[in-house]
């Protein structure tokens, strides 16, 4: 998430509708949700074309809409005390504060021909922010889905994600690549999605049975509109434009093996060199764990998330100290078959795989090392594997648009 909100509060759930800007209460508000995600592999990889195992995690984002007979929009939140409004000719550019993420799907709305009628937004959430939940998607999803009902209007779920993107993208800057916004919108409860992000094509794949994924939260906040997400992502890129030149039909690193990232070594600095091999590995990982997941097998997966962890930490420098300390000290407690960062990195949660007569003793332990060692309270939680908003809204979303 951006680094605008890294300050903030984590967003309060649950409060009543206050009135809008003005000081006085439009209409009744009508609520959408979106849920938050969790990534099982494939870090980094979305923005080359490459493979995520990501799933949609019982974390949400409810966004209250209602009309306004003026045809203006307002912007308010339970948790953030700023608010915005704007009218429909507006097109200014982001303020650099939260409604930034709400203000850029309309933005994106209305530059494809959709306007929705005036409205009042709020917007409430438990989705920790800066932790690798993917909170700003969150966001813009629960926000497009409110849109577009209010509007009367669906979208495909390729071209739904895509907006959503585009609006992170183009309006608030931040470079994310589609794996959130995606599986944020399109997650199927009870399985992992293993999303092709050139094609945006994907496979749903069961959790392992007998298992918890149990995420912890370092409580170590990051950036990924600032700072070193975006220089890890113009290494890559400079690192894939390099195999590019050698070998003209590689258009993307999905494409590339270990053997044609080697052969252009001397044509790329050393980092770029190091963050395509995490990219071109992390592939392979996730490919890996299609058979892996469906067969059921814990031991294996788990040596795949611990595989993947060195990865992120080694190749692509974007782990830290606590979240090292945090995926060591899980793989030495009883029950635990493998864990790793997740998220954009420089912080926010670890994903573990864990036994599910396990799960109790594990967090407490973790969490009693971890407050041992770092003096900080970890937060721990079981993701249960939910329906994006697509599919959560879908009742709502087809009534809305009937004539």
């Amino acid at each position: 998430m951006n680094s605008l909100l890294i300050e903030l509060e984590t967003l309060k759930p649950s409060l009543p509708t206050p009135p809008s800007p003005q000081g006085q209460l439009h209409a009744t508000p009508t609520s959408f949700s979106a849920p938050a995600r969790i990534n099982l592999l494939g870090e980094h990889t979305d923005y080359t074309g490459g493979f995520v195992l990501p799933m949609a995690i019982n974390f949400a984002t409810v966004a209250k809409i209602s009309p306004r007979s003026d045809g203006r929009y307002a912007f308010a939140s339970t948790g953030f005390p700023q608010t915005f409004e704007t009218g429909p000719d507006d097109r200014s550019d982001a303020r650099g504060i939260w409604t930034d993420y709400p203000v850029g799907v309309l933005r994106m709305l209305q530059e494809r021909g959709i306007f929705p009628p005036g409205f009042d937004l709020l917007l409430d959430s438990n989705v920790p922010l800066a932790s690798g939940l993917s909170s700003s998607a969150s966001v813009e999803v629960a926000s497009a889905v409110a849109m577009l009902a209010h509007t009367g209007v669906t979208l495909p779920e390729k071209e739904f994600a895509l907006l959503c993107q585009r609006a992170e993208n183009q309006y608030v800057h931040s470079p994310s690549g589609i794996m959130d916004q995606f599986v944020v919108s399109a997650g199927h409860a009870g399985h992992a999605m293993l999303l092709d992000t050139r094609a945006l094509t994907y496979d749903l794949l069961p959790l392992i049975p007998n298992t918890h994924i149990i995420g912890c939260n370092s409580m170590v906040k990051h950036s990924v509109a600032t700072g070193e997400y975006g220089v890890r992502r113009h290494q890559v890129e400079a690192g894939q434009a390099a195999i590019h030149a050698v070998f003209p039909h590689i258009e993307m690193l999905r494409d590339a093996t270990l053997a044609d990232l080697e052969a252009c070594r001397d044509k790329m600095s050393p980092e770029s060199f190091k963050r395509c091999r995490h990219i071109i590995t992390e592939n392979a990982r996730v490919l890996a764990a299609r058979e892996v997941m469906s067969s059921g097998d814990s031991v294996r997966f788990g040596e795949i998330l611990l595989a993947a962890h060195a990865s992120v930490r080694d190749d692509f420098a974007a782990s830290c100290k606590e979240i090292d300390f945090l995926v060591d000290t899980a793989v030495s407690i009883d029950g635990c078959f493998g864990a790793r960062i997740t998220g954009g990195g420089f912080g926010g949660c670890t994903v573990n795989l864990v036994k599910d007569e396990a799960a109790e003793s594990f967090t407490a332990e973790l969490r009693r090392r971890y407050l041992e060692r770092y003096n900080i309270v970890a937060d721990t939680f079981i993701c249960e594997a939910v329906d994006g908003a697509l599919l959560s809204n879908a009742a709502a979303l087809a009534e809305a648009s009937r004539p």
